[in-house]
C-alpha cells in the first residue's frame, strides 16, 4: 500500500509541474534579478541579455539529475555562444559551499548565479530539479523542461537550435 501511495505522490507531483511549467509558455519571461557567483559578484538581469536565446538552468547539489545535465550546458554553450545562446546556470542550495562542492566535481564554463531570495525561481514556478526553460531573442519563455536524461539531449539541442534560427527582431 506504501508503494502505491508513493506512486500516486511522485505522479501528482510531476503532472503539477508539467501544468505549472506549461502555464510559462509563450510568456515574458519574469523580470529576475540573480546574484554571479563569479568572483567580483555582481547583479544579473535577465533582460541585460535582450536579443539573445537563454538557456536558464534551475540546480541544486543534491541533484543527480544535475550533475548529469552540466556536460550537456558546457556543450550548449561552447557550441552555441557565438550564435547568441546565453546559459545562465542558477543555484538554489541553502549554503554556497554546498554548491561550491559541487562545481569541483562537475565544473561549470557556463555563467552561474544563485537566486538568494528563491523570488526568481518562485517566477518562473520551478517546482523540481532541474527545471529549464528556453527563452526566445523577445524574451518569451518558449519551452520548459522538468529533469535531465540522456535521452533528453536531442530534444534539448533542436529546441535552443531552433529558437537561434529565429530573426532578430528590433523593436
Amino acid at each position: 500500500m506504501m508503494l502505491k501511495q508513493q506512486i500516486i505522490a511522485i505522479t501528482l507531483l510531476i503532472s503539477h509541474t508539467l501544468v505549472v511549467n506549461a502555464q510559462a509558455l509563450n510568456s515574458s519571461s519574469p523580470s529576475c534579478i540573480l546574484t554571479s557567483t563569479q568572483l567580483q559578484k555582481f547583479p544579473v538581469d535577465l533582460k541585460q541579455f535582450s536579443g539573445q536565446v537563454i538557456y536558464i538552468d534551475f540546480w541544486a547539489s543534491w541533484c543527480p539529475p544535475c550533475a548529469k545535465s552540466f556536460p550537456f550546458l558546457n556543450q550548449m554553450h561552447h557550441r552555441f555562444q557565438t550564435q547568441g545562446l546565453t546559459v545562465i546556470g542558477v543555484n538554489l542550495d541553502e549554503s554556497f559551499s554546498d554548491a561550491k562542492n559541487f562545481l569541483e566535481h562537475y565544473p561549470a564554463d557556463f555563467m552561474l548565479a544563485t537566486d538568494d531570495s528563491k523570488q526568481c525561481a518562485k517566477d518562473f514556478a520551478v517546482a523540481a530539479m532541474p527545471s529549464s526553460y528556453l527563452i526566445d531573442r523577445q524574451g518569451m519563455v518558449r519551452y520548459a523542461h522538468v529533469g535531465f536524461r540522456a535521452i533528453d539531449k536531442p530534444s534539448l539541442q533542436a529546441e535552443i537550435e531552433s529558437l537561434l534560427a529565429e530573426p532578430i527582431v528590433v523593436n
